[in-house]
């Protein structure tokens, strides 16, 4: 029961789900593949390897799949994975991966893209994420789950965002966020935590109380904020502090913001 337009041009090789939708005037490529369900509004171009999970939805003028805005790019096959039930708003882009890093451009499930938004080459972005208008998300740069970037800003090449973070609108990130912070001011200041994410994802007021406690003692404790982390991490029982932890200890190419700064 899938429906193609007459207008629409689909490549012979592109593999279609069941119950597609394409519209008029879109542009579907020989290595595309589309999950059950998904539709394409009129004028959507989707090229290169990529592939795009059931239910989801692309509107009008995006393209997806183009190859990455790096000078080193030599035409190498490269991939874009999207997840199912993604929200993919107009004139939104997202370029597959380049072989320095990776090979992989990766969204997961249930992720809003909103109107005119950039999602770079070698990006991994998690499950629920919302990028708001016009906001750009550079390459190699990680998005962990539920993260909520705002509208018109700017996440630098490699920076890392923990899950349950917030950046506000018109900012910055320039360094990596831990999860559930709060981010905000033209050049990306920890301003504290999303706890309004937290309460509204129902987080228990036992772990809130944890998290402010952590976030307490990585503003002022004492040594280095890597030292203080592992020295929460020896302390906490709390789950949700044990991801920032983590986060902290983790690898990153990024110095971190941190409170205050």
């Amino acid at each position: 029961m899938t429906s193609i337009h007459p207008t629409a041009i689909v490549e012979e090789g592109a593999r279609i789900g069941a119950d597609c939708v394409i519209g008029a005037f879109c542009m579907v490529g020989r290595d595309v593949t589309l999950g059950d369900r998904v539709e394409l509004k009129s004028h959507v171009v989707v090229t290169g390897e990529t592939s795009i999970g059931a239910d989801s939805v692309l509107y009008s003028f995006a393209v997806i799949g183009e190859i990455p805005q790096d000078k080193k790019f030599g035409g190498e096959k490269t991939r874009l994975e999207i997840g199912e039930r993604a929200r993919i708003r107009e004139h939104v882009t997202v370029n597959t991966g380049t072989a320095g890093g990776g090979g992989l451009t990766k969204i997961g499930d249930d992720v809003l893209l909103m109107a005119g938004c950039h999602v770079a080459h070698d990006a991994i972005v998690g499950d629920r994420v919302i990028v708001v208008n016009s906001a750009a998300v550079a390459g190699h740069c990680i998005l962990e789950d539920d993260v909520i970037i705002g509208g018109l800003c700017g996440i630098h090449q490699f920076v890392r965002i923990g899950r349950g973070a917030i950046i506000g609108a018109l900012t910055m990130v320039t360094n990596d966020v831990i999860p559930y912070g709060l981010v905000q001011a033209p050049r990306g200041v920890l301003d504290g935590l999303n706890l309004v994410g937290l309460k509204r994802r129902g987080v228990p007021r036992k772990d809130i109380t944890a998290l402010r406690a952590a976030f307490q003692m990585l503003s002022q404790g004492e040594g280095t904020f890597h030292d203080r982390a592992q020295r929460l991490g020896d302390e906490t029982e709390s789950d949700y502090v044990r991801h920032i932890v983590d986060f902290v200890l983790a690898d990153s190419d990024r110095h971190f913001l941190t409170p205050g700064k």
